[in-house]
């Protein structure tokens, strides 16, 4: 159950699943959505429906220090702060994190239509494949 100060990291390819994920944490939370990525917003604030925490959406993809994404001054105590692509982003912000990281497995199929080939880079072409999520508690 993730609680007011919490901080979680995703991490994975284009496709992978980081607000997909972010939904699902969204409506564990009681949130009021839709939750869509932030891309181009940089972060989204969804309040609590039900009285809990409000959730803070962030897309770090564009960000080019640590101390671009502090300057976007969130209340990371009284809020569960997700970060999409925040790896390496994030220390001295909290003193601990999740660490999520979504990868899909290839199955053989799939063509990375930049150059024709069939291969692992493919595998954000398939949306249907399975994810293997790796949870760690950082700093380890």
């Amino acid at each position: 159950m993730l609680r007011p100060g919490d901080l979680v990291v995703l991490t994975g390819v284009l496709g992978a699943g980081k607000t997909t994920l972010t939904r699902g944490i969204g409506e564990g939370l009681g949130v009021r959505g839709p939750i869509q990525s932030p891309t181009f917003v940089l972060a989204r604030t969804h309040p609590s429906l039900v009285g809990g925490a409000p959730l803070v959406h962030v897309d770090a993809y564009r960000l080019g220090s640590p101390a671009e994404l502090d300057d976007l001054d969130i209340d990371y105590d009284g809020s569960v702060v997700v970060v999409e692509w925040g790896r390496g982003m994030v220390a001295g912000l909290r003193d601990h994190w999740w660490d999520v990281e979504l990868q899909q497995e290839w199955h053989g199929t799939g063509v990375d239509t930049a150059c024709g080939t069939y291969g692992p880079a493919a595998a954000e072409l398939e949306a249907d494949a399975p994810r293997v999520v790796s949870i760690r508690r950082e700093p380890s």
